[in-house]
């Protein structure tokens, strides 16, 4: 019999979780993708790069909600069995409180590994790879981005004028191209239009014109009739090295190792330092809020779930019964908050991670240990 109780208890819970979490990721992941179309208008992105890049931030979106939406789920679900009185068939079947909080913090060990999974694997593989689309792609609107009467320098190493445009016509050119340092070539045309060839390639055909080299100081011109400028070449200026939150976990245990090392071994402060790529000892600090945000944070769970077992403390009939469940909530919210704002006091050394993790496990102890002796109370009455 107990074992049904607790079996509707963790289905309600986890329904009312699949249910919220869903509707709440969408209208975060719309909100978001609304946010991200200067992809296309600015930086001349493809409409295929542009959803699949928004498509693999949603296991991102679902981890950072994750916490509050499950608090959510277990108030609303004991609160409801509250009010319709369902709690009472726990303790007509010798449920003491204790234990339904130990069933809470079962499910909510559930819901934690969910989260570390989330944080240490699947949202760093997809930033990744949404990642990896910008590295693969050239500029694929190119015809977009080009405004009259505008300077457009949104492709790396290329300045772009135009002084009218017509579709893929454009009319009174100026192109400014970036070779490297010491050299650099401007093209100047009357007329030319933009077009794609193969494997849904770009090049600007420019007709009437002339191209002025210059290097360092010297300076050539060369005027032709007819000239293809091709734009495979360029890439927008979109950033395509890997931040830290798209490092693999794997390579985040590596950075801090080497981080702690090098810091062991070498007193001076060389923030010049360089690893691997994306891993730099001048981000140590981030380095470091990340691996707790994918190892620790999700330990704030556990400390929620039992956090929201305070409201069988008190009974639907009590005065006070409303101010203690806001209360019970508003403690909850301060929590999910702790977990963030602590994440900005951590380092990569052991002492500061200790520190860190011993702060879930203090309050979630305290908030067991006062359960325990209300329990024990109430058995002795």
């Amino acid at each position: 019999m107990k074992k049904l109780i607790f079996k509707k208890i963790t289905k309600d819970i986890t329904l009312f979780f699949l249910i919220s979490i869903s509707c709440v990721s969408i209208i975060v992941w719309i909100i978001q993708a609304v946010n991200y179309l200067d992809l296309i208008s600015e930086d001349g992105h493809s409409l295929r790069i542009y959803f699949l890049y928004t498509l693999y931030s949603l296991p991102k979106i679902i981890s950072k909600i994750l916490p509050f939406i499950f608090m959510i789920s277990v108030f609303y679900v004991i609160i409801k069995y509250e009010l319709n009185n369902e709690l009472i068939i726990y303790w007509i079947n010798g449920i003491t409180k204790l234990n339904f909080v130990n069933n809470i913090i079962k499910i909510s060990i559930l819901f934690f590994i969910l989260q570390l999974f989330l944080t240490s694997t699947i949202v760093p593989y997809t930033l990744d790879k949404g990642r990896s689309f910008f590295r693969s792609s050239n500029v694929d609107l190119f015809a977009s981005i080009i405004k009259e009467r505008k300077f457009i320098d949104t492709v790396k190493d290329l300045t772009i004028f135009v002084e009218k445009k017509e579709n893929n016509s454009l009319k009174n050119i100026l192109i400014k191209e970036k070779i490297d340092n010491d050299q650099s070539q401007i093209i100047v045309a009357e007329s030319g239009e933009i077009i794609g060839y193969e494997n849904f390639k770009k090049k600007i055909i420019l007709y009437k014109g002339k191209i002025i080299n210059k290097e360092k100081n010297k300076q050539g011109i060369i005027y032709f009739s007819k000239f293809d400028l091709d734009l495979s070449k360029f890439s927008t200026k979109t950033i395509t090295h890997p931040k830290v939150q798209e490092m693999s976990s794997k390579n985040l245990f590596k950075c801090i190792n080497m981080i702690n090392q090098f810091k062991r071994y070498n007193k001076t402060d060389n923030q010049d330092k360089n690893f691997f790529l994306g891993c730099n000892l001048e981000i140590s600090k981030a380095i470091s809020e990340e691996f707790l945000k994918r190892f620790f944070s999700p330990l704030f769970i556990i400390l929620i779930g039992i956090t929201s077992c305070l409201i069988i403390m008190t009974g639907k009939d009590e005065k006070s019964y409303k101010i203690k469940n806001f209360l019970n909530f508003s403690l909850g919210i301060a929590f999910i908050i702790l977990s963030e704002i602590t994440l900005r006091f951590s380092g990569v050394n052991i002492k500061n991670m200790i520190i860190y993790f011993s702060i879930p496990t203090f309050l979630f102890l305290i908030i067991y240990i006062y359960i325990f002796f209300i329990n024990k109370n109430l058995g002795r009455k």
